[in-house]
């Protein structure tokens, strides 16, 4: 099957899955309140890469059938600029809000495949031959993949990769005619109530000793004895003028436990090889999958910008101290930007005649985004103040008694109407004060890990070369200036 449409998307999803939120297990998250929105929502990334082909969809290189973009593995720079333009359509119509549309794992397994021969490395050359056979029933598919990658937290003086009898943690625990057995526990898994797959690869290093825990593979949502405890949903209602944001673009997360899972041979990529699970993801992963996730964050950020601006407007706000806030959110998407540009325009071959970004720029800006995030919300609450909690809903300006005294008591400054203020405000408490923006935060926060950890990331992978001789040039100068001074002073005393 090539590239999907909404419906197609949709109808994948009522197969049979074990999925839990609040009181209630799930039969169709296509019905269920909590997730019919986000569905729908999601559903329409799939029309998209239809309705703007030129921009999100290339021909399969083996079969010659339309896929989307984000499965291209890239062989020169031009690829990743033609890559940049699917994944910024993708990115604007979700206006950076899910973090985990399709095309993130997208872009991460057409990089997997890509170094494939980094995965087949210590004798894991069949896991590496799964990898790649999956990548093409991933792209051939148009499969909606999601991952769980991240070790429970049960006590953080353990640390946080699982150590040899840590039961929780999965690991393998058999095999069987037809593969593995697996047990244990997996976060986050953004996504899963509308993925067709579930993926798991190397996250953090695990310790010597810890094989049992090096696993990686790809299963569907339906395997048996897989189970998703999902968070409480920030769904709120289907009503996109008193939700614009939170009634289409819950992504959702879930806590996924593996119940004795078996996972099929053809599906395993890694089968307790701790060398490579260690290695595969020091390389290239990083600036491959940056790509996607830096343009969703410049994306975001310039439609957080665009909505505190329009909001201030409403209220003839442009003026300081609004106007400095703006231009702080301007430089934040500015920035961001240009680090996305030097990436793509300092692209590499990174081996096997794979390209992907620099990856310096997009370090940076991964670090500093978790304090330009909240940063940004925070001015939006500033400059939104209590008018942020006085906009009506669709409901109260429907109602006949009501809408007059809207419209005469409720409007903005000139001739911005009551409803256009309503309707600029709700979208702003959507983005920075309701349940979903609360959860959005903090997904910003510790996306790809903190600020604190990437910022260490960030001096580990940094070129010091060129640092390095601008101080060693004082280092190493001679010395014995000083006393050459004073002695031309005292002699022409």
């Amino acid at each position: 099957m090539p590239a999907r449409t909404a419906e197609q998307f949709l109808r994948g999803l009522k197969g049979a899955r074990n999925i839990w939120v609040g009181s209630d297990k799930v039969e169709d998250v296509t019905c269920h309140p909590a997730f019919a929105g986000a569905a729908e929502g999601l559903a329409k990334i799939f029309d998209l890469q239809h309705e703007f082909a030129d921009d999100c969809l290339m021909p399969d290189p083996e079969t010659g059938e339309p896929i989307n973009v984000s499965h291209m593995i890239p062989r020169s720079k031009d690829d990743i600029l033609r890559r940049h333009k699917g994944l910024e359509r993708i990115a604007e119509y979700t206006v950076g809000v899910m973090g985990r549309s399709p095309d993130y794992m997208n872009v991460t397994y057409a990089g997997f495949a890509g170094r494939a021969d980094e995965w087949g490395a210590n004798g894991n050359e069949e896991g590496a031959e799964n990898l790649v056979n999956y990548q093409k029933f991933l792209r051939r598919n148009d499969i909606a993949l999601t991952h769980t990658i991240i070790q429970p937290t049960i006590d953080k003086a353990q640390g946080d990769a699982p150590r040899p009898g840590n039961t929780v943690a999965l690991h393998k625990v058999g095999e069987t005619e037809h593969g593995i057995i697996v047990r244990g526990a997996r976060i986050l898994a953004t996504l899963a109530p509308f993925a067709d797959e579930l993926a798991v690869y190397p996250a953090a290093p695990l310790p010597e000793g810890a094989d049992a825990y090096a696993l990686a593979f790809c299963i569907p949502m339906s395997a048996p004895g897989l189970k998703f405890i999902c968070r409480d949903s920030c769904a709120g209602t289907r009503n996109i003028h008193d939700h614009p944001l939170s009634a289409r673009f819950d992504e959702q997360d879930a806590f996924v436990i593996f119940d004795d899972v078996e996972v099929p041979w053809d599906r395993l990529h890694i089968n307790c090889n701790l060398p490579v699970y260690n290695q595969v993801m020091t390389t290239g992963w990083f600036p491959n999958i940056m790509q996607q996730t830096m343009i969703r964050a410049q994306t975001k950020l310039e439609f957080a910008w665009g909505v505190a601006t329009r909001m201030s407007e409403a209220i003839n706000g442009l003026q300081p101290p609004a106007v400095q806030m703006l231009g702080e959110m301007w430089t934040f998407c500015e920035f961001a930007r240009a680090c996305i540009q030097t990436a793509e325009a300092n692209a590499h071959e990174f081996g096997n005649g794979v390209w992907f970004p620099q990856g310096a720029p997009l370090v940076a800006l991964r670090a500093t985004l978790p304090t330009w995030f909240p940063r940004v919300n925070e001015i939006i609450r500033l400059l939104g103040s209590h008018n942020l909690l006085a906009a009506p809903t669709q409901a109260q300006l429907a109602d006949p008694e009501l809408r007059p005294l809207i419209d005469q008591f409720m409007h903005g400054a000139g001739n911005v109407s009551a409803e256009a203020r309503s309707r600029i405000f709700r979208l702003a408490w959507d983005f920075v004060g309701s349940a979903l923006a609360s959860r959005n935060e903090q997904y910003e926060r510790f996306y790809l890990a903190s600020g604190a950890r990437n910022q260490q990331l960030a001096h580990l992978l940094a070129e010091r070369a060129r640092a390095d001789r601008l101080v060693d040039r004082f280092m190493t100068e001679k010395t014995g200036t000083e006393e050459n001074t004073n002695q031309r002073i005292a002699e022409k005393a």
